[in-house]
């Protein structure tokens, strides 16, 4: 297992690289998973994989308390989540220096956040513009009620999981990964402070939206209650595309890898042909 230490935690890290004669100038792909029972391996197979082999360098990890990351009992707000991705790129930096890269720091990033994911990803792209050159937001919650409902939600889990006998049930039926993930839950839930952290989080606004000038793609699934707030975002970026998968809700990252690749690698492309052209 590959960890890094960065902002006083450890992190699970995986890296692909890119194919040998890549463009070292295209940007280092950074993907961003969602909430409680996700980690980074829900990205490798339908993307991060064929991402890599498309010439990308690839950077998957585990977010606070998720996965096999630390988990402390604090800090899991947008504003930390942000420092640990900025303190966590500055790391790796660091690691590379012993390859000579010719470059003096972190190097511009594509994010691709899926859900809670890719709040974090604007938030980051509103944090550091300089270093974010492109997004790709995958049902991202934006705008609206979200903030409500997904406390609503996660208060509802805590309370079904507090000292409930399934973690240890499903380890009977020798279900390890099933177990782990509700223990993870468990731990994330009501030992910690992400559900009040979330909660004292705030949505977007169109003044946010129209800070963005990197390139944008969202991707939503046709019947998801998020592509009002994609719709909006659209209105507000400069460079804002919505692609929308039909037949589909909040679950395109499982259901639709290969229409969702083809989108996906397309954007990444155009985005690091501009990049390409911009940096001699």
């Amino acid at each position: 297992m590959a960890e890094t230490a960065a902002n006083s935690l450890r992190f699970h890290v995986q890296r692909l690289p890119a194919p040998p004669g890549a463009d070292p100038r295209r940007p280092l792909v950074v993907f961003l998973h969602g909430l409680v029972v996700d980690n980074l391996s829900s990205f490798y197979c339908p993307l991060a994989v064929p991402v890599a082999r498309s010439g990308h360098e690839v950077l998957l990890y585990d977010l606070r308390g998720h996965g096999r990351t630390e988990r402390p009992a604090t800090g899991y707000d947008a504003g930390t989540a942000v420092r640990d991705l900025l303190a966590l790129l500055t790391a790796l930096d660091g690691e590379d220096r012993g390859e000579d890269r010719g470059r003096g720091g972190p190097r511009p990033v594509h994010l691709v956040g899926n859900s809670y994911g890719s709040t974090l990803a604007v938030h980051t792209a509103l944090a550091r513009p300089d270093l974010v050159a492109g997004l790709t937001l995958l049902e991202p919650p934006l705008s609206g009620p979200w903030v409500e409902n997904m406390v609503d939600t996660l208060s509802a889990a805590a309370l079904s999981l507090e000292d409930s006998p399934v973690p240890a049930e499903l380890r009977s039926l020798r279900l390890r990964k099933a177990a782990n993930l509700t223990a993870i839950a468990d731990e994330l839930l009501n030992r910690t402070t992400l559900i009040d952290d979330i909660a004292a989080g705030r949505t977007f606004t169109p003044a946010d939206y129209a800070r963005l000038h990197c390139p944008v793609l969202i991707v939503c699934g046709e019947h998801s209650e998020l592509v009002a707030g994609a719709e909006e975002m659209a209105r507000c970026a400069p460079r804002c595309t919505v692609e929308i998968l039909p037949g589909l809700g909040h679950d395109v990252l499982k259901e639709t890898s290969g229409a969702l690749r083809k989108s996906v690698l397309a954007h990444l492309d155009a985005v690091a042909d501009m990049m390409e052209e911009l940096v001699p």
